[in-house]
């Protein structure tokens, strides 16, 4: 199985973001994703920024892949996807389907990011004639969907593409055209004042009663807990996921990386460290424990 660290959800100052990549250049990861797809605000690092950050970890040898905007709202957004798509050199992750149009229209291949959408094999076919060559499966696709998809496509004589799922990290459950980071501080969303910078992993919400429920992070909403696949590694391998997406988090990130890898060479499950992932079951997260 290979390891993917997957693109950066939330907003850290440039040279955190800097700092962060050019030390997991050195970690045991088979592939980086690069690039914004929450926020078109977050301007630290620009289009020609996350450009030359690729070129510079390349040379890690790597597989380096450009991330795009889940939810584009402007103009220049898809100016900004252009330019991704016309980067040349790397692959792409195709995060809605402006991306998927564009990327057909030059014969070029991508990554399906897992707000895509796919549920059966019609759709997964019709993106793989596209030139979808990977598909991250979005965080509500289990164990049943992912058998479910490969028996209808074996049977229509198709081929599933490499599967990718996250493994660990916040589950991304919705984006919107509101900032809730914003609306938290009660402040127009554009003149947010970049309240995401003050939260590296996110800012917690509760219920009326205080019990912690979600993660704001700007225009999307996560998950509270960190969910961990790591328990189900062989489970997974049997499923025919072949690659294991960890999303960045802002402390201990390396030991994470490193956990997976170990786990991988030694061709055993780990113990529970995270939260368990209620979809993979089939059932909503909430209904087991954080902690086995």
């Amino acid at each position: 199985m290979k390891l993917s660290l997957g693109p950066l959800q939330y907003f850290w100052p440039r040279e955190r973001v800097l700092a962060f990549y050019r030390a997991a250049a050195g970690w045991p990861l088979d592939a980086i994703y690069l690039g914004e797809t929450v926020c078109s605000k977050r301007r630290e690092l620009r289009t020609r920024d996350w450009l030359a950050l690729a070129e510079e970890l390349a040379a890690s040898g790597k597989q380096i892949v450009l991330s795009t905007l889940a939810l584009l709202e402007a103009e220049s957004e898809l100016g900004a996807l252009r330019r991704l798509v016309e980067n040349g050199r790397f692959l792409v992750e195709a995060n809605d389907m402006s991306a998927v149009q564009l990327c057909r229209e030059r014969g070029l291949a991508f990554v399906g990011g897992p707000t895509l959408n796919v549920y059966n094999a019609r759709a997964l076919r019709l993106l793989c004639e596209d030139g979808m060559c990977r598909l991250v499966l979005g965080v509500e696709q289990g164990r049943e969907l992912v058998h479910a998809l490969r028996a209808q496509t074996e049977a229509e004589g198709g081929t599933v593409p490499e599967l990718e799922i996250i493994a660990w990290g916040r589950l991304p459950l919705a984006y919107s055209a509101r900032c809730f980071t914003a609306r938290a501080f009660d402040v127009a969303k554009d003149q947010c004042g970049f309240r995401c910078l003050e939260h590296p992993d996110g800012l917690p919400l509760a219920t009326r009663e205080g019990q912690p429920f979600l993660t704001i992070n700007g225009i999307q909403i996560q998950g509270r807990e960190v969910c961990d696949l790591g328990p189900e590694l062989p489970e997974l391998r049997a499923a025919g996921i072949e690659v294991l997406r960890l999303s960045p988090q802002a402390e201990g990130m390396e030991d994470v990386v490193r956990r997976f890898h170990e786990a991988r060479e030694a061709d055993t499950p780990l113990p529970r460290v995270g939260a368990r992932n209620g979809y993979w079951h089939g059932v909503p997260g909430m209904d087991l424990p954080v902690a086995e």
